[in-house]
Formats: C-alpha cells, sequence, structure tokens
C-alpha cells in the first residue's frame, strides 16, 4: 500500500491542526507544520524501525504499535530539544489521539477487509 506512510502523515498533521485550532492559534496551516514535524519525524523513524527489525512494512495493528510509540517518543524528545512545551497534559493527549489516528486507522483497516491484523 504505496499511501499507507502517506496517510499517517496526514493523520499526523491532522493531530497537529486539531490541536493548534483548539488554541485557536493564529496562522493554522505553518503552526501546523511547526507544531507537526517533530512527530513526522518520529514517524519516519517508527516506519524505519519496523521495516528494519521485520522486514515488513507497519501495515498492521501490531506493526503500528511501535510506530505509534516512536511518533510519540521522538516528537516528545524534538520538542523538549527545540524549546516547545512538552507539558504532561499535551504527552497524554497526543499519546491519545495519535494512538487512535496510528493504531485506530490500521484497525479499521484490518475490520474492512483490507491489507492489516
Amino acid at each position: 500500500m504505496p499511501w499507507a506512510p502517506l496517510l499517517d502523515a496526514a493523520l499526523v498533521v491532522v493531530f497537529a491542526a486539531l490541536g493548534r485550532a483548539s488554541h485557536a492559534e493564529d496562522n493554522a496551516l505553518v503552526g501546523a507544520l511547526v507544531t507537526a514535524w517533530p512527530f513526522l519525524v518520529g514517524l519516519g523513524a517508527g516506519w524505519a524501525l519496523v521495516r528494519w527489525r521485520s522486514g515488513r512494512w507497519p501495515l498492521t495493528v501490531g506493526n503500528g504499535i511501535p510506530v505509534w510509540v516512536c511518533t510519540l517518543v521522538v516528537g516528545m524528545l524534538l520538542r523538549a530539544a527545540t524549546g516547545q512545551g512538552t507539558a504532561l497534559s499535551f504527552i497524554l493527549v497526543a499519546a491519545t489521539v495519535l494512538a487512535v489516528f496510528l493504531i485506530g486507522s490500521r484497525w479499521l483497516l484490518a475490520r474492512s477487509g483490507g491489507n492489516g491484523a
């Protein structure tokens, strides 16, 4: 599924955009990308890790879990390193939303008979 990493990236950007919108931030597009980039780096790391460890693309629910963890952990580490916020409440919301998006999308795909487990 060549569109799968694009879907994950879009979901990460949607997560960032929703967060920015909930705080009525100005310049929504630029703000969403500023918020999203650390998580997009983490997403790429998660995809690479799963591919390297299993030789498979992370399309299943099981393989989506390390993608989610990498997206969250690397994203938060990069946010901390660049002076962006990492308040506990943000970490909890990010963990929850990213889990729903990155694992939930794989679960829905599997339930619909698509490629997934």
